[in-house]
């Protein structure tokens, strides 16, 4: 039994005309004779031919496919937003090529270079924890090859971007840990060259100073996402002389960290030390103690990302003006934050 889909040569070996008037004869064209014409569109329908819908968009110089660049999709963050983007892009008809980075700036050339060989009609990239060169993105604009930035971005970089006020919900994080007693709060950060968790110090930084409490850089550490990283600075953060008793952290997955290092020295959380991070992924619910944490739209961003790309994308010049989405955040405050109250 035949397994291969049919094609416009089996039908036109069937009747014994040319591939060209199968072609034609499929697509309606005027000069064919009906009788051809009905011919060739019944054997269609009793063989079941389906067009080769690829060749037929690459005969168009058109994939109808998205490439998507994240980190890593063992981050919820960006499994999640993936789901939000294959779901918005599906419904508009065009499908998506995926591939992280594993934080690597490499890996992160090699992945746009492998894009472009499969022919992707537009990127979707949130930068990798070593990125802090951006030629090979900038040299994406430069060619008018469609390009949104979500999450971790380079300012520099002249692109539509989809992001969350990280100042304004860092600020949030840290006023909650003052009204809630804390005087010396620490900031788990990311790495010095993200921009994100840049802006997120500056919102810690500037709650503090409302509330005339020390901006000192002896309470931020940098951390690079790995567990081991977290551990060690969370340990270096608790043996100053005057540890924090309140701790905002970049991210859930970091924070889960450094929960178990305060937890191995004895630690108590919240009465010792108040946590809020950020991501709110679905664990910090039941996690132990329930984790504080900084809620993103996730949905409404993956829909935004793909708008946004899909506008330049379907644009017939290149005077799209670029676009920042700059989506709010909710603090979801659970017991790793509630202090008993004296």
């Amino acid at each position: 039994m035949k397994n291969t889909p049919v094609t416009i040569k089996d039908i036109a070996r069937a009747l014994n005309i040319s591939i060209s008037t199968v072609s034609r004869a499929l697509r309606g064209m005027p000069e064919i004779h009906p009788d051809t014409r009905k011919a060739v569109t019944q054997l269609a329908e009793e063989l079941d031919y389906q067009p080769n819908q690829l060749a037929k968009n690459l005969a168009k110089s058109r994939t109808r496919t998205i490439g998507v660049i994240v980190p890593n999709l063992s981050y919820y963050y960006f499994s999640a937003m993936l789901n939000s983007i294959e779901e918005a892009a599906l419904q508009s008809g065009y499908s998506v090529l995926v591939c992280q980075t594993n934080e690597s700036y490499l890996r992160e050339i090699t992945n746009i270079q492998n894009l472009l060989r499969s022919q992707v009609e537009g990127f979707i990239i949130s930068l990798s924890r070593d990125t802090d060169n951006y030629e090979h993105v900038e040299r994406l604009t430069r060619k008018n090859i469609p390009l949104v930035l979500f999450d971790r971005y380079a300012e520099s970089i002249n692109v539509s971007k989809v992001i969350v006020d990280n100042h304004a919900a860092a600020f949030k994080a840290t006023e909650h840990l003052i009204e809630n007693g804390c005087q010396r709060i620490g900031f788990l950060a990311g790495p010095a060259q993200l921009v994100l968790s840049n802006q997120r110090i500056n919102g810690y930084r500037a709650a503090l100073a409302k509330h005339g409490l020390s901006v000192g850089d002896q309470y931020v550490f940098n951390c690079d996402y790995t567990q081991e990283n977290t551990i060690m600075q969370t340990l270096a953060m608790m043996s100053l002389q005057q540890p924090p008793d309140g701790v905002v952290i970049i991210s859930d997955r970091m924070a889960y960290s450094a929960i178990y290092a305060m937890q191995q020295k004895g630690i108590r959380i919240p009465d010792d030390v108040a946590i809020v991070s950020f991501n709110n992924e679905p664990i910090s619910a039941y996690f132990s103690p329930t984790l504080s944490s900084i809620s993103q739209p996730i949905q409404e961003m993956g829909t935004e990302t793909v708008r946004l790309l899909l506008r330049e994308i379907e644009a017939t010049d290149n005077t799209i003006p670029k676009e920042t989405k700059v989506m709010e955040t909710q603090l979801i405050v659970r017991g790793s934050s509630l202090r008993q109250r004296s």
